[in-house]
């Protein structure tokens, strides 16, 4: 039994103040106790300032890691888009091998845990060898990313993905997209083998089932794909661009968004990700339907997607939960300061998804939690005995949380802070973040680095 004795300690009821949280062998939460102003910790417990629920980190290609910073030029196009993006994307992944994919997403693992997530949900698309042939193992490269998580310690959910057509018309895969290519039939063998593997790491590890998009797969593919494992999360991208929207109502006569909810049964396992291309009337159709809007506003951003309309996501009932996507730049703060920026942007407002019990950052954060448990399909999200031990703690010594108590202390975390103010992270019991750092930092970084200068060579 590890107990962990938390100054301020944010529970499903609210703030509290001296918090004994102990938890299991298995990794879950035991019990919590609430102590009086008085109270000292009792010998052996880790004392810590802050501590919170650490959320599930919702949406991730792992590799993509590897290109931050290396598509901000202009394309020959005047207009850069993210199309034009997706070309570099297809030619810079055609030098992975599965050492660096493990080697990738070890990294990006780590950062996500130094960010404060406990979970990846990892939306795993690059199956294949390059030119489209499969590996001896069908499966090798969700080993890899099974493999990574083993060396971090990070929970996985994972998500193999079915990519079978280069778009609605269902033309052949382009020569970027053939490493990711399925038919139904390789999709459940892939499937099978990846569930094999998922179940031999920790008990905390998880899958689903993601079909990539609208425009990459058929339309009877839906049905056969949520046959595959009923009652799992259920990931796709939706309504991510414009053109995307154009050519789903050209080819199947109606917006993506509206197509979904006319031909699919959606329900809470649903995560339907980004989704910056909605009407209002899809916005609130979609928000009662139960399922989740996996945001990523950092790579929304930068590929100019455009603006979740959040705050009739909201008052539609919709739930929500945030990812780090192309891993562009993997900051939890950021990611949420993100999101209501942009609102406030749209708006010309202020404050603009706070609710009237809760302050901004304590309603973003606590929608976070609680949606990205559910899209990863996880018992956590909050701090309560039988949930898993996914707990952070921002450090109450920092300068600008000084004197701060309750729901300010996430607000100034997010508007005034960064990730820096994170110093320890458990992911299922496991503590995997200490003193800031992941405990294998430094051997993750360095195989990390000798990739990229590999890859530097090459590209």
């Amino acid at each position: 039994m590890e107990n962990i004795w938390a100054k301020q300690a944010l529970l499903p009821n609210g703030w509290e103040s001296n918090v004994r949280v102990s938890i299991d062998e298995g990794g879950k939460i035991f019990s919590i106790d609430l102590w009086s102003d008085d109270a000292q910790p009792q010998s052996g417990d880790e004392v810590v300032g802050i501590l919170l629920p650490a959320p599930v980190n919702a949406h991730s290609h792992a590799f993509q890691r590897a290109m931050a910073g290396l598509t901000e030029q202009r394309g020959p196009n005047p207009k850069d888009t993210f199309w034009t993006w997706r070309k570099l994307m297809f030619r810079f992944l055609n030098q992975l091998t599965p050492d660096d994919v493990e080697a990738i997403t070890a990294f990006v693992q780590m950062e996500m845990l130094e960010a404060g997530y406990a979970t990846n949900v990892e939306f795993h698309y690059l199956h294949h060898q390059p030119g489209g042939m499969h590996y001896d193992n069908l499966a090798e490269m969700a080993e890899r990313v099974a493999a990574a998580a083993v060396q971090t310690g990070i929970g996985l959910t994972l998500l193999p993905v079915h990519y079978q057509y280069g778009g609605c018309d269902q033309r052949e895969l382009g020569l970027g997209q053939i490493r990711f290519g399925t038919d139904i039939d390789e999709y459940e063998t892939l499937w099978g083998k990846s569930n094999a593997i998922v179940k031999n790491l920790s008990n905390d590890a998880a899958m689903g089932v993601a079909p990539h998009s609208l425009r990459a797969i058929g339309k009877d593919a839906l049905s056969a794909l949520s046959n595959i494992a009923p009652g799992q999360p259920f990931h796709m991208h939706l309504a991510e661009q414009i053109a995307e929207v154009d050519e789903v109502k050209q080819a199947w006569g109606s917006r993506p968004v509206e197509w979904l909810l006319d031909n699919a049964e959606i329900d809470h396992h649903w995560c339907l990700i980004h989704c910056t291309q909605m009407l209002p009337l899809e916005t609130e159709r979609l928000a009662k339907s139960g399922a989740i809007a996996g945001l990523c506003p950092i790579t929304e951003s930068n590929l100019g997607d455009g603006i979740f309309d959040g705050i009739r996501w909201f008052d539609s009932g919709g739930k929500i939960a945030i990812g780090s996507d192309s891993n562009i730049r993997i900051s939890l703060s950021e990611e949420l300061r993100v999101l209501d920026y942009s609102q406030r942007l749209r708006d010309h407002s202020r404050a603009a998804l706070a609710a009237s019990d809760k302050s901004t950052g304590r309603r973003i954060f606590d929608e976070i939690c609680k949606g990205g448990a559910q899209a990863g399909g996880r018992n956590s999200g909050s701090i309560k005995p039988g949930a898993w031990a996914d707990l952070l703690v921002l450090d109450n010594t920092s300068v600008d949380l000084s004197g701060r108590q309750g729901d300010t202390l996430l607000d100034t975390y997010i508007f005034a802070g960064d990730d820096r103010m994170v110093t320890d992270v458990w992911s299922a019991g496991r503590r995997v973040v200490n003193g800031g750092k992941h405990i294998a930092h430094q051997q993750i970084s360095n195989r990390y680095n000798a990739v990229m200068k590999k890859l530097g060579a090459l590209i």
